[in-house]
């Protein structure tokens, strides 16, 4: 499959070209300053180091996302997505997690704000 053409990187008077939204190095420095701007800080203590270590474990036993395999395809996983969220008492335990790749993340963050609004 081709890969989309690469794109300047958005931080200002940065020529790197990149395929995401920044290059790998404004990308580190964007997602500090979410975490610590803008990101709400009851989740910051929620996904500290010890969460990374849980997801890192998790998905090097589960590297292939666990919905495309119900449905008879292979795809990497990229995300390690709670199925009971933290926010109503859902844990870090690998019985509550579940290696995905990022559309079907996307698809149950949308279905669960379309229930809400």
């Amino acid at each position: 499959m081709p890969r989309k053409p690469l794109t300047p990187c958005k931080y200002p008077q940065c020529p790197k070209l990149t395929d995401g939204r920044f290059c790998p190095e404004h990308a580190k420095q964007d997602m500090r300053e979410y975490n610590r701007y803008r990101r709400d800080p009851e989740t910051n203590k929620r996904y500290g180091g010890g969460w990374r270590k849980i997801r890192d474990r998790y998905i090097s036993v589960h590297p292939l996302c666990e919905a495309c395999l119900s449905e008879g395809r292979y795809a990497p996983a990229e995300i390690v997505h709670h199925i009971l969220e933290l926010s109503e008492g859902g844990g870090h335990d690998f019985d509550n997690l579940q290696s995905l790749c990022a559309g079907h993340h996307s698809s149950l963050h949308l279905s669960k704000r379309n229930k809400k609004g």
